[in-house]
């Protein structure tokens, strides 16, 4: 035994000593890696950047165990050291901390993976002394202070300045006439379906990025010289000591990589249109320093123009209005990043371009000659200053206009319903001027209703509607629109009285209504945040206003019935109700068939109150075991209706677990449980465009994995929204597809913030700027590109991994082209459904037979395109097709599959089966049915495994000969043609609720339900 024990001792010190070993042999290894990273003046980096470093190591190394990954992913998420440099020893502990537990494989990939952060470091140093010169460029061209340029003659510049340049330097620039510098909305629909000649020749571009001086004209090379004269006059620094002096200067304050005193320049003439003013704002402190050179501009920017005011010319609001504007401002969080424009470019859109011109690896001579060729031949004459200074001025003006009659909205509607009655500030303004006014009041009136004839029919004004109603009755009145608006103004704010103590009820509930919005853009495309949003404000409600009433509340969503027609059109899915009433209201259905008064508000469309739900005699009780005696209360019902005013939904609330006598709901409660279903309407849209966007994406992504097989994965964000003025925006991670196309739909989508992943900053940069951005991360490359919304700025991006290679070849480029473009216009047309301002159109027969039509949309878009290229198809363009006695397999199989979609009965014919037969077909009759075609037609019957087969044989472009372009564009129209028949096929036998707002108005009546509702309940808004 004492034999045993020895040797199991000494095999435990022999452990411990490898252990040491082991240990002792890590540190050593990560003293080694230290070196590699540029640290301060002090030999200290910030942990900022190490934990960015250790967290993206998850993303580039798929083998660890779960176990280990699980705890790795435990501590990154706790630290309280931000903002706090260390020196080698506290760099070798810290990592240490984290991969004490790791085999040695990991631990040797962990050292692999901080040494290619190191490097991105070292290359994001020379990038921001490039963008800092960029910066400089675009003030000293910005001679006005607008805080815009002129993009079309900033386009023309670089496209000059490419034709100038060598051969060599060519092929490391973006060519200025293509993506992305162009925008593929300014793509001719011949460069984007042209041939695929252009693959031929095509080479990887390769490591060597860097320019030599005879690569530079002569003409640049002297404007470089004079560029870096007058810059080195200015602080007597080289370029890369001015970086790396700078690269650590955590005192500082960060403006998102733009000197205060720079960007406060930048910010004082003004803006224009949509990206008016978009100034940076600081950041919190913390990792400031290394921020400042690693990533591109802070999300902190203002939300509007109002920082350029023309207060010459403008009447300053009664303090009470100032007080509710200032109110509305601090409520709203800041819109991330700027809002695309075709006309100009703001400061951080500027920076990108110039970035994207010049590729991944800007060479100092390059830049420095590109600066120099821009600041000589930038011009704008007075007469375009000005006209760019009025554009900014008249932006601003409208920003403040707008934010003005927003608060006189909300000093009027003092009890949150979310509308006023026309008839009551029609009456108001008839007395406007003594009542001299009338008749343009009453010519303004007419106007607004033949332009909003919906709005005219139910009466009623949204802000937007006041809005415009007001600019309407203005445009009748004769003076400077301006100030007529702020007499109106004036004028209604005097016919209002508000108690202080009205005013502080109105403030708690404005605040809660808009936390039910916040819940909306920031639920990651769930449900379950707006409802506990919506319940949490009517329980709020309930007990500061209503007397401590002890509510229940519930919603309700109409349905086609599907389940049991003869029992009604449609039914009412209750989907969440307060917590209490779950067992008995939650995911019940009510018949029309049954007892109740829900559907009869859905068809009268206005709130439905009950004072004594005993005395009614037509209300549906849910909880059949409550005693006769105990069904005592109030009862509410209120329907939900979109932007268009039709009836999606109720909301329903009672007191029946009320034991007081006083339980009635009261007219101002009425009102504000109007407010919440509103905002309920507008979350509820705002989350089902998500999905439906989401679900457009993921349609895009199944039509390119097999298309670009150099992609390796994709990765699909949303933006979201801060949560007030000092908070930056989050990008949620909502789905990854690989190579192969195998979805993965994230059911806990990481939120990545910004100060968390400096290395991702590239995804930051494209939201900021709405633009696409290329960048090499721990050694693989990345497109990210964003989904804009109706303003032109981010909502969502696509994260692109090329892996290893240094660009696309030419052919898979345009495949990503044509998908992104179709996503685009897609991702337009969705936000356009709950929007009360716009319609959007209906172009497929399934269109208009299903309204939930999202994931039609993208090949509707591509069918459309690809219409029009059909359309100028002629003779010539079979001249080659035709002459073929004997032409391949494939090109007589996708003429066959084109047959077979229009004449279906031809199969099996001649006409299809014998070449000289087939190829007589295709004359121009056929190219206009090809035009006309729409494959998800109720009379159209698409034989599609007949078409799949014909068309599976298909090659990836690069395999297609030369001279098959018509075959090509052919072979696209029939896949394009099937997919459409095959989804449209789906959506008919789906029978999942809809998540649209075109809902039928006749649809619905609604029994009462006693035992109120219960905790959100939903699923996602889409599928796999």
């Amino acid at each position: 035994m004492k034999s045993e024990a020895k040797t199991k001792r000494k095999e435990r010190e022999q452990a411990e000593r490898m252990k040491c070993q082991q240990k002792e042999m890590r540190k050593a290894a990560l003293a080694t890696q230290f070196k590699e990273w540029t640290a301060d003046v002090n030999g200290r980096i910030p942990v900022a950047l190490i934990q960015s470093a250790l967290r993206i190591f998850l993303d580039v190394c798929a083998s660890m165990p779960v176990d280990t990954r699980k705890a790795y992913e435990r501590k990154l998420e706790i630290t309280d050291m931000w903002g706090e440099n260390v020196n080698a020893d506290g760099f070798i502990e810290y990592v240490h901390s984290y991969t004490e537990n790791f085999p040695n494989d990991a631990f040797q990939e962990v050292l692999k993976h901080l040494g290619q952060c190191a490097a991105d470091f070292q290359e994001s140093i020379k990038h921001n002394t490039c963008r800092q010169m960029f910066i400089d460029l675009f003030l000293h061209c910005d001679r006005g202070q607008v805080g815009v340029l002129d993009r079309p003659q900033i386009l023309d510049l670089l496209e000059q300045f490419y034709e100038r340049s060598s051969v060599c330097a060519r092929r490391r620039f973006c060519n200025p006439k293509e993506w992305p510098i162009v925008e593929l909305q300014e793509v001719g629909l011949e460069d984007l379906w042209g041939g695929l000649e252009d693959q031929q020749g095509y080479e990887e571009p390769g490591e060597g990025l860097f320019y030599s001086q005879a690569e530079i004209s002569e003409r640049d090379v002297s404007a470089r010289e004079a560029a870096a004269d007058d810059r080195a006059g200015s602080d007597g620094m080289s370029i890369i000591d001015r970086g790396r002096l700078e690269q650590m200067d955590v005192s500082e304050t960060e403006t998102g990589g733009i000197p205060t005193e720079e960007n406060q320049a930048a910010e004082s003439g003004g803006a224009e249109d949509a990206v008016a003013a978009e100034a940076m704002k600081e950041p919190p402190a913390g990792e400031e320093g290394f921020r400042r050179q690693h990533s591109t501009w802070s999300g902190q920017q203002t939300s509007s123009g109002t920082a350029v005011q023309d207060k010459a010319h403008l009447q300053e609001p009664a303090e009470d209005l100032h007080n509710t504007m200032a109110g509305i401002e601090s409520r709203s969080a800041p819109r991330a990043g700027s809002a695309f424009d075709g006309s100009c470019l703001n400061l951080p859109r500027f920076v990108q371009l110039m970035e994207t011109f010049l590729g991944e690896g800007m060479a100092l001579p390059a830049v420095e000659g590109l600066i120099g060729f821009i600041r000589e031949e930038y011009k704008q004459t007075e007469e375009e200053k000005v006209k760019q200074l009025e554009k900014a001025h008249h932006s601003s003006r409208l920003t403040r206009r707008e934010l003005l009659l927003e608060a006189l909205f909300e000093k009027w509607d003092i009890n949150a319903s979310g509308f006023l009655e026309m008839k009551e500030v029609e009456a108001a303004l008839s007395a406007f001027k003594e009542g001299m006014e009338k008749e343009a009041v009453r010519m303004a009136k007419n106007h607004f209703c033949s332009r909003y004839p919906q709005l005219g029919r139910v009466g009623k004004l949204s802000p937007k509607a006041f809005q415009a109603f007001l600019e309407l009755v203005a445009s009748e009145l004769t003076g400077d629109e301006d100030e007529v608006i702020d007499n109106i103004v004036e004028f209604l704010t005097t016919r209002v009285e508000r108690s202080h103590t009205e005013c502080l009820q109105s403030l708690a509930r404005r605040r809660w209504l808009h936390s039910i919005q916040q819940a909306a853009e920031r639920s990651g495309a769930r449900m379950e945040p707006v409802y506990d949003a919506v319940l949490k404000a009517l329980l709020k409600d309930a007990e500061a206003h209503g007397d401590n009433k002890k509510i229940s509340a519930y919603i309700a969503l109409l349905e086609e019935n599907q389940l049991s027609p003869e029992r009604g059109q449609t039914l009412l899915r209750y989907v969440t109700c307060t917590t209490d009433d779950a067992p008995y209201v939650l995911n019940q259905i009510l018949y029309r068939d049954r007892k109740g008064v829900s559907f009869a508000a859905v068809e009268e469309e206005k709130p439905i109150h009950v004072p004594r739900v005993q005395l009614h005699g037509n209300i549906h009780f849910w909880n059949q075991d409550r005693p006769a005696e105990q069904r005592r209360g109030s009862f509410l019902v209120l329907p939900l209706q979109d932007a268009h005013w039709r009836v999606f939904g109720t909301l329903g609330l009672d007191t029946l677990r009320d034991p007081s006598e006083k339980t009635i709901f009261l007219t101002h409660e009425i009102s504000f449980y109007q407010g919440v279903s509103h905002a309920f309407s507008k979350a509820y849209h705002h989350v089902c465009a998500l999905g439906s966007v989401l679900q457009m994406a993921l349609t895009a992504l199944d039509w390119l994995y097999h298309r670009v097989p150099s992609i390796h994965t994709v990765s699909t964000y949303l933006v979201e929204p801060g949560n007030d003025q000092t908070c930056d925006y989050a990008l949620r991670r909502m789905a990854t597809t690989d190579s192969t196309g195998q979805k993965e739909i994230h059911t806990s989508p990481v939120l990545l913030l910004r100060k968390e992943n400096l290395f991702r900053d590239y995804l930051f940069k494209c939201t900021d700027c709405s633009e696409v951005v290329h960048s090499s991360v721990c050694g693989e490359q990345h497109i990210a590109v964003p989904l804009r919304d109706l303003s032109g700025r981010a909502l969502g991006l696509f994260d692109i991994s090329i892996g290893h290679h240094q660009a696309l070849p030419p052919h898979e480029r345009k495949d990503l082209q044509r998908m992104l473009k179709m996503a685009q216009a897609a991702c337009s047309e969705i936000l356009k459904m709950p929007s009360e301002e716009t319609e959007a159109s209906r172009v497929l027969d399934a269109e208009h037979r299903n309204v939930r039509h999202a994931g039609i949309l993208f090949h509707r878009f591509m069918l459309q395109d690809l219409r029009e290229r059909i359309q100028k198809l002629n003779a010539e363009s079979f001249a080659e097709i035709k002459s073929c006695e004997d032409p391949p397999a494939l090109v007589h199989n996708i003429m066959k599959a084109v047959l077979l979609l229009l004449h279906p009965e031809w199969e099996g014919t001649e006409k299809t089966e014998k070449w000289n037969q087939c190829i007589l077909q295709f004359d121009d009759d056929l190219i206009q049915e090809m035009y006309c075609f729409d494959p998800t037609a109720a009379s159209v019957h698409v034989p599609a495994e007949m078409v799949q087969d014909c068309i599976n044989g298909a090659p990836q472009a690069a395999a297609w000969p030369r001279g098959s372009t018509t075959a090509r564009l052919l072979e696209l129209w029939a896949h394009t043609c099937l997919c459409l028949a095959q989804l449209a096929e789906s959506m008919q036998s789906n029978t999942a609720p809809s998540c649209s707002a075109a809902h039928s108005n006749a649809s619905c009546q609604t029994p009462v339900c006693s035992p109120s509702p219960s905790v959100p309940h939903i699923g996602r808004l889409f599928h796999n």
